[in-house]
């Protein structure tokens, strides 16, 4: 079967994660790899078969021509590469969340996308885990009755992982298209932070479905305290009438249903094994347009404007309808709105973890 070439940009942790995902997979050739620090490029390359190496992710694009440009960098920055891939060729681009800081970049990035026919991957990646997989099955069977809620909490702060808590409870929902959000939120800590984001923001989305989510994320999202990895305390899930599910990125999932009672398994997020399907998933695609990525970018973009809602609501104050009409930058109304302002924590670790003394 045909081989798809690859380039990586940024040879970071999740850069090297992809690069040696890809690498891993007898469907993918890595052929290049990008990244501005000379000495992190050259540690990357021997481990990967040796690829071509650039600074320059354009014109390494263009040299190499991949079917696949992959690129996991800070989250602003996205158009630029999402250009360099197009302009290179790439049939299939692949980027880490969130999809933009702004409504104004996502529209662009959707955009370009769209105008050229090419495939997109958020990753997402998580969703791969058994235990996450688990909740889904049981939310799928009907074993809840009628599914009434969804929800997602986290104590990381915003840009790192409300993408992760929509995208799955989304999927928990059948990907339903939301109407309207409403939120709130506090602090102004982690705004300057290399992915900014207020403090603590919750928030409340209605879905076209009748489901109702609720999320949390950041310094006020409460303690999980089975789960010992802080960045693991996240729990995500479905209420139904007949019973709920719901999975802990570090403390695998637990249900309780009308027929089964309580039930309860074991799993935690792992790159070893979450990541190969996430990329094999990506040659299926690539060999037929059939097999729609689940990771793919329209689903990432429904939950992108779910989080931008959320944050203009924010700065705005009360509800905001979706689909999105206009663009705008979020993250100057964050400021505008946060910048200065104190938050109240749930727990002594979030304390800690936010730099609050």
């Amino acid at each position: 079967m045909k081989k798809y070439t690859v380039l990586v940009v940024g040879m970071g942790k999740r850069g090297m994660h992809h690069a040696a995902a890809f690498n891993a997979n007898s469907r993918f050739v890595v052929t290049g790899i990008c990244d501005v620090d000379q000495a992190r490029l050259e540690a990357a390359a021997a481990k990967l078969g040796n690829p071509q190496m650039g600074t320059d992710a354009a014109a390494l694009a263009q040299a190499v021509k991949p079917d696949v440009f992959c690129f996991c960098t800070l989250p602003h920055l996205r158009t630029p590469f999402i250009r360099a891939a197009l302009d290179g060729g790439a049939k299939l681009i692949a980027f880490e969340k969130p999809v933009a800081l702004t409504s104004a970049e996502v529209f662009g990035i959707r955009d370009l996308i769209r105008q050229a026919g090419v495939k997109a991957v958020v990753s997402h990646q998580h969703r791969y885990g058994v235990h996450y997989r688990k909740v889904k099955e049981i939310v799928a069977s009907g074993a809840l009755g009628r599914v009434h809620t969804v929800y997602g909490s986290a104590p990381g702060w915003m840009t790192h992982m409300l993408s992760h808590l929509i995208d799955y409870t989304c999927w928990f929902n059948d990907y339903a298209p939301a109407a309207w959000v409403m939120a709130q939120a506090a602090g102004g800590t982690k705004l300057a932070d290399n992915h900014p984001s207020p403090d603590y923001l919750g928030g409340f989305v209605h879905f076209t479905n009748g489901v109702r989510g609720i999320y949390e994320c950041g310094a006020g999202a409460p303690d999980q305290p089975e789960v010992a990895k802080w960045w693991g305390k996240n729990r995500m899930g479905a209420q139904g009438t007949n019973g709920f599910a719901e999975v802990l990125t570090n403390g695998g999932w637990r249900a309780v249903t009308e027929s089964g009672g309580y039930q309860t398994g074991a799993g935690a997020m792992n790159y070893d094994l979450d990541m190969p399907p996430y990329i094999q998933e990506m040659a299926d695609w690539l060999d037929d347009d059939a097999k729609v990525h689940p990771c793919n970018f329209d689903h990432a973009c429904l939950g992108a404007e779910i989080m931008l809602a959320l944050q203009r609501s924010v700065a705005e104050g009360g509800q905001v309808a979706l689909p999105l009409t206009t663009a705008t930058d979020e993250q100057a109304l964050l400021n505008a709105k946060l910048a200065g302002q104190p938050v109240l924590v749930s727990c002594e670790q979030n304390r800690k973890e936010f730099g609050l003394g």
